[in-house]
């Protein structure tokens, strides 16, 4: 079991392209009205759970959701918005030539084009330059465990979460899969035990 010291992780706020069901993938879209109340919501959560917020390290992806979801809840926590840094590893799984669709857009462009991923979406490997499957991302969210020292409050996005769900949680990978990963809730991992807040 990989032990790590007190983390907590959230997910960006909705974005439009969420609503619309499009895959983001790493596309630098932004959070709308609904994130905004979603992050400071949790910025507020935060600030009743942690007692010492001088004593976390913050990091999030560096994709625009991420970022202004961070400086929303740092700002929630009395807390500079800017305080906080960024790491590639914690983006999003890349969706290759399929970012910026919808899986009926897909259809429409190439019928059955979608079966496989639905089959197996944890090993399926989209078409396009850059493309991950959720393998390749619980690769890399692997190499910034090693790294979490210290207390850390981290902002990221669904997939990172599910690669959570398998590395720390044991969940097994057609499941971690499938889960579902809300917007306007926390996930404390704390001696290898996962729990939404």
């Amino acid at each position: 079991m990989l032990l790590l010291p007190p983390l907590y992780i959230v997910r960006h706020g909705r974005t439009d392209w969420n609503a619309e069901q499009r895959l983001q993938g790493q596309a630098d879209t932004d959070i709308n009205e609904v994130g905004r109340a979603q992050a400071d919501r949790n910025g507020d959560r935060l600030a009743r759970l942690v007692d010492d917020p001088q004593a976390f390290t913050y990091i999030a992806s560096p994709l625009r959701r991420t970022c202004e979801t961070m400086q929303r809840i740092r700002s929630r926590m009395g807390l500079p918005p800017e305080g906080y840094a960024t790491d590639p590893r914690l983006k999003e799984v890349h969706f290759g030539d399929w970012q910026g669709f919808t899986y009926v857009e897909l259809e429409a462009r190439e019928p059955g084009c979608t079966d496989a991923r639905t089959k197996a979406k944890w090993h399926f490997l989209p078409p396009g330059d850059n493309a991950e499957n959720y393998e390749i991302l619980t690769e890399r969210v692997a190499s910034w465990f090693k790294d979490v020292q210290r207390p850390t409050i981290c902002v990221t996005h669904g997939g990172v979460i599910r690669a959570i769900f398998h590395l720390i949680g044991k969940m097994p990978v057609d499941e971690a899969a499938e889960a579902h990963i809300p917007q306007d809730r926390i996930l404390r991992v704390a001696d290898g035990h996962l729990e939404w807040l």
